[in-house]
């Protein structure tokens, strides 16, 4: 096996090359006629080098608290990947995944108070954003979500986000490797996080990362993990759940489910169900998780999904095949080994953009 998939990598370096000098010569090009995001308003990119989940989603909403928290008014620009409408869109109640993704979707739900839109030109979507209010506000900030590679516009603040069991340090250039630009490409950012890390990761193992990093002096470098809430009911609210002695079926369509399902194995066990990334569940597809469910031979069972799967499913005209079935989704939070001072970092950026256009 070792032997295919060493075959195969040299197979496909030739490839690698040609897509990063394509992918270089992008940059040089944008690098020279970029525009910035904006001008009132901070806007805030959240992305990543690497092909696949890195948390964008939960340290985009840790962002919205923050920000929100402080009395920032947000807006939130995604693309809306999996959609099947085109152009600019705002969210409002009537909105479903298909109209504008999922994770837009569960942003709109969680943050009824932000405004959520989607633009696949996300030059084209802050322009129409700022045109909804003309009047420049000192109190607000445009998230980008998934932006890194959007090089028709330059973020104020641009956040990369890598994977602690995957750093781009460590990775090459697709398809030789899942990298969708060179690491060099790291330089854009003004904050990187190492995310998904363990919750007990020692100081000197952070400085460990910190030193294969190696960040710019104008970068800052900070270190999440992953926090699971309790299991909320999907389609029946009266049904309870127990982690403990329960047999679950693990249903996820997202890029990496793996530490998912390892929390979910720390107290039950799990069947898994893999479907690819924001996938469109079918009625075939219900019904092979109805099955799977009931051939697991216990008497304490669930079917358990992530919060972005939820989104897909309880808009699903096959969701009445699970009336009175234990199917939940269980919410996750990030949380930061120096909250204090990504924290302070964040709101010191916004306070200091605030002031400059004051002055201006």
């Amino acid at each position: 096996m070792k032997t295919l998939q060493l075959t195969i990598a040299i197979l496909l370096f030739p490839l690698s090359i040609w897509y990063a000098v394509g992918v270089a010569v992008r940059n040089i090009y944008y690098s020279r006629r970029t525009k910035t995001a904006n001008g009132r308003q901070p806007a805030i990119s959240i992305g990543n080098l690497r092909m696949g989940g890195t948390g964008k989603t939960p340290h985009t909403e840790y962002l919205i608290r923050l920000l929100g928290g402080s009395g920032t008014a947000v807006a939130l620009l995604s693309r809306g990947y999996g959609r099947k409408t085109k152009g600019f869109l705002l969210a409002d109640a009537s909105s479903k995944a298909s109209d504008i993704g999922d994770e837009p979707l569960m942003m709109h739900r969680k943050f009824p108070d932000i405004t959520v839109a989607v633009c696949e030109d996300r030059n084209e979507g802050l322009r129409l954003l700022s045109a909804l209010n003309p009047q420049p506000s000192a109190t607000g900030a445009v998230l980008l979500d998934d932006c890194y590679q959007h090089r028709k516009v330059t973020p104020d603040l641009n956040i990369l986000l890598t994977q602690y069991s995957d750093l781009y340090v460590d990775d090459h250039v697709l398809p030789f490797g899942n990298l969708r630009e060179f690491r060099s490409g790291s330089r854009r950012a003004d904050i990187i996080i190492v995310t998904k890390c363990p919750p007990y990761l020692s100081t000197r193992k952070r400085d460990t990362i910190s030193h294969r990093i190696n960040p710019f002096p104008h970068q800052r470098l900070f270190f999440s993990c992953i926090s699971y809430s309790d299991p909320v009911p999907l389609f029946s609210p009266h049904l309870q759940f127990s982690h403990f002695n329960a047999q679950l079926l693990l249903v996820s369509g997202i890029a990496n489910p793996e530490p998912f399902k390892r929390h979910l194995e720390r107290h039950s066990t799990v069947a898994n169900m893999e479907f690819p990334d924001h996938h469109k569940f079918t009625h075939l597809d219900c019904e092979m998780m109805l099955r799977r469910f009931n051939n697991l031979k216990s008497d304490s069972k669930a079917i358990v999904t992530t919060e972005k799967d939820a989104m897909r499913l309880i808009d699903s005209p096959h969701r009445h095949l699970f009336d009175d079935i234990p199917f939940f989704y269980v919410p996750i939070e990030v949380k930061f080994f120096e909250q204090n001072d990504f924290d302070n970092t964040i709101l010191n950026f916004f306070h200091n953009f605030a002031n400059s256009n004051h002055k201006a």
